[in-house]
């Protein structure tokens, strides 16, 4: 059955379109977290491991309500490896494993990618397709990677 949501057919499709990019990007951030988790040495190991270790169980929840969001909508969320490369645009260095600080900064990098994707797409999704819901829940996933970043960053020094 169809969902009858008050958004056309056409629009929702859209909106699953954006939410599966936004499903392949958090799956490809979950997939470096994890590498390096398991692949960190030397100064603040254990407090990096742990904050990995945080931020991907976070992302893994974040990644379960994309998915469960776009089949409220009556999409098909994208499933595979292969799927999430071709729809993030998070970039994989494989065979690569970068130091402690080149990790912290990919995984700025990573989170200020996607919460300017979610910034630009929030609005599209209300404003172009008329789903203020999802509109909302993509502001939340936006402040939640926003405070990853943050937290992530301070492990520079301003200049």
């Amino acid at each position: 059955m169809k969902p009858n949501l008050g958004i056309t057919a056409k629009n929702l499709n859209s909106v699953n379109d954006v939410l599966n990019k936004v499903l392949a990007d958090g799956n490809i951030l979950y997939i470096k977290l994890r590498k390096f988790h398991w692949n960190l040495s030397g100064d603040n190991f254990m407090e990096l491991h742990l904050l990995f270790e945080d931020q991907y169980t976070a992302v893994a929840e974040a990644i379960d309500e994309v998915a469960e969001r776009i089949s409220t909508l009556g999409g098909v969320a994208v499933g595979t490896t292969a799927e999430f490369s071709k729809l993030s645009q998070l970039k994989e260095t494989p065979g690569k494993i970068p130091t402690v600080q080149e990790m912290l900064r990919e995984l700025v990098g990573d989170h200020e990618t996607i919460v300017k994707s979610l910034r630009k797409n929030l609005d599209v999704v209300e404003e172009k397709y008329g789903d203020a819901g999802t509109s909302d829940f993509l502001n939340g996933l936006m402040q939640e990677h926003e405070k990853m970043a943050w937290k992530l960053r301070k492990y520079f020094k301003e200049a």
